[in-house]
């Protein structure tokens, strides 16, 4: 069964070693928790699918300059078919979805230095669908960052430990669009699960449904969508950071019997972070990699 975790115990200073712990034991049991009093405004939460939609909602013609594969920094839209599940072999996904990161400006010296997904966003005409945006990544990355601490907590490390990981994080907003597939209660379904890449994926739902994570038995079982609760997963550089003691939450999304408007936010640190299992791990499983080579391995599987 997936934990309800209260955030407010954290950041009011109520009960941040409860907190933690229990933060701690979600993600080594399954790696994946709701998240309750998170503080995030709910006409955000609103606006955010509000205006996914509108987007998603346009003639292509209008979202086809924006096209991600004209971007080496993950950054843009990608259509029907573009992105693929279990990588290059895969089966191409019907779903759409509009990626967005650190938000630099053209002459922002990491850009001219070309340095590894540092790269303007590219936005559509619409200056609203940018504010609320822009409004939900600085959000999302506050409270990215805050479970982050709570991290340092439950394994017991200095704080502020990672801190200096997610100065200026890889950390991207992808919106994402599935149509209904009226064939979904018959359609087989894939028993090879996704797994995110980065530390955290923060997931805000529509409440259509249709997300599932395997158990460590083996089974499939529904992630419950409870209203005002953001979906907190983790992803493989904090497995790897944690030599597995946590575990990257193995998932799935169900074809949708109406369509399903996602916004999921992954945690990914700095450019230039190593990525080692942490020095009071034992018996090191995972060889050391440095941040933005294993996104870019990882997102050049993923898209056609």
């Amino acid at each position: 069964m997936i934990q309800i975790l209260n955030y407010r115990d954290h950041i009011s200073g109520k009960n941040p070693d409860g907190f933690a712990a229990e933060l701690g034991s979600a993600f080594r049991q399954e790696g994946v928790c709701l998240l309750s009093d998170h503080g995030i405004p709910r006409g955000l939460l609103r606006d955010v699918l509000g205006e996914a939609n509108a987007f998603f909602a346009l003639p292509e013609a209008e979202k086809a300059p924006l096209d991600i594969r004209h971007s080496n920094c993950n950054r843009g839209w990608a259509g029907p078919g573009v992105e693929r599940a279990g990588g290059q072999g895969g089966v191409p996904l019907r779903k759409e979805s509009f990626s967005i990161g650190l938000d630099l400006r053209p002459d922002d010296p990491r850009v001219l230095a070309g340095e590894p997904f540092r790269a303007p966003n590219l936005w559509p005409e619409d200056e609203l669908f940018r504010d609320v945006m822009r409004d939900y990544y600085k959000e999302m990355l506050g409270l990215g960052r805050g479970l982050m601490r709570a991290v340092e907590r439950d394994l017991d490390m200095p704080q502020g430990f990672f801190q200096p990981h997610f100065s200026e994080p890889m950390a991207t907003l992808r919106l994402s669009h599935t149509p209904s597939d009226p064939a979904a209660p018959d359609q087989p379904l894939s028993e090879v699960p996704q797994f995110d890449y980065g530390a955290l994926t923060i997931v805000l739902t529509d409440g259509v449904g249709g997300i599932q994570f395997r158990t460590r038995s083996g089974e499939w079982q529904d992630i419950l969508e409870e209203p005002d609760t953001v979906m907190v997963m983790v992803g493989e550089v904090l497995m790897r950071w944690t030599n597995g003691l946590y575990r990257a939450a193995p998932h799935r999304l169900l074809p949708p019997a109406e369509p399903r408007t996602l916004a999921a936010f992954y945690l990914d640190p700095n450019p230039d972070s190593v990525i080692a299992p942490l020095p009071s791990m034992v018996g090191q499983q995972y060889p050391p990699v440095r941040a933005a080579d294993y996104l870019r391995a990882r997102l050049d599987d993923t898209y056609a």
